[in-house]
């Protein structure tokens, strides 16, 4: 029995079609190994808030097969100059947690970088991990920031 020509078009177009398809998949290029992470730091997300005016921003990288963290950080209007920095977690917005990652008063505070483990590194992609920058005035957290995945 003969195809109608309309049908052996048809077939021809959607083969076609998936080679074409199959050919732009390959050309695609691979996910990088790292994910952008961005916090904006106030006063008002320290837990309990304070009135601070100072304001931050950090910028991280995190490198999932080596699980390396590199950041940098940037302040303005801290009631001091800052006497530590640190990342927390797990813990989502308005909840404390545990200091997983301290940078201290000596070191440079505006960069850095770390290997962290594996479970850190699944807490850190799941939103679950702040930075705090520290002054003498407010020893416990003067600004603080979720650590949220950013655009790549």
């Amino acid at each position: 029995m003969a195809q109608h020509p309309f049908i052996r078009l048809v077939h021809a177009v959607m083969v076609c079609s998936l080679f074409a398809f199959g050919v732009q998949a390959l050309a695609q290029p691979q996910t990088p190994n790292s994910t952008t992470l961005l916090a904006r730091l106030s006063g008002a997300s320290v837990v309990p808030p304070n009135d601070s005016e100072a304001s931050g921003n950090l910028q991280a990288t995190l490198n999932k097969q080596t699980r390396q963290l590199s950041w940098t950080l940037s302040t303005n209007g801290l009631s001091g100059p800052p006497v530590g920095a640190t990342f927390n977690g797990p813990a989502m917005p308005g909840d404390n947690a545990a200091v997983e990652v301290p940078m201290q008063a000596g070191q440079n505070l505006d960069r850095g970088a770390v290997t962290l483990t594996a479970s850190q590194v699944d807490d850190v992609l799941a939103g679950r991990w702040y930075v705090a920058v520290l002054t003498a005035t407010r020893p416990d957290g003067e600004i603080r920031g979720q650590l949220m995945v950013g655009a790549k």
